[in-house]
């Protein structure tokens, strides 16, 4: 699954001296133009990767609570790897991260996904409530990203 661009006209990413900016990143499905919602939206190895962190458990009153929130929150941090690795680096070289959540509930289901992509701890963060001002009433998080890339 490769994500898509921006949901309006702005950049994904943007590059100055050695650090990139990563606009506001949302778990968008670039084929349909649909906020992901279910856990059969995400690739294979997302889905093992998920079910080691005890998510998709396959049990329908379980999963259907949790998927939204950690699907999209795979979703984006996944998006955040590749643009890193557009720019030549990976997710070590991802400094900050801003997280806003329409519901800080949502936030132990994104904190647990992270791990997956920050084994050694995550970089330095910020968390915020914004439940009016989301991109869409589907969309839950959203995250930007700091990246240093020294040239």
């Amino acid at each position: 699954m490769t994500a898509g661009q921006p949901m309006a006209s702005y950049a994904a990413a943007r590059r100055a001296g050695d650090f990139v900016f990563v606009s506001g990143v949302v778990a968008v499905d670039p084929a349909r133009k649909v906020i992901l919602q279910s856990y059969e939206e995400l690739p294979g190895p997302a889905l093992l990767a998920l079910r080691g962190l005890g998510y998709v458990t396959g049990q329908m009153t379980v999963d259907i609570y949790e998927a939204p929130a950690v699907a999209q929150s795979w979703f984006v941090l996944e998006r955040i790897r590749q643009i890193a690795q557009e720019h030549g680096g990976d997710m070590a070289d991802v400094v900050k991260l801003v997280q806003y959540f329409r519901d800080l509930r949502h936030y132990p289901f994104y904190n647990r996904v992270r791990g997956l992509f920050y084994p050694g701890g995550a970089p330095v963060s910020t968390v915020v409530e914004v439940s009016r001002f989301m991109p869409g009433d589907g969309a839950l998080i959203e995250v930007e990203a700091t990246i240093y890339l020294p040239q």
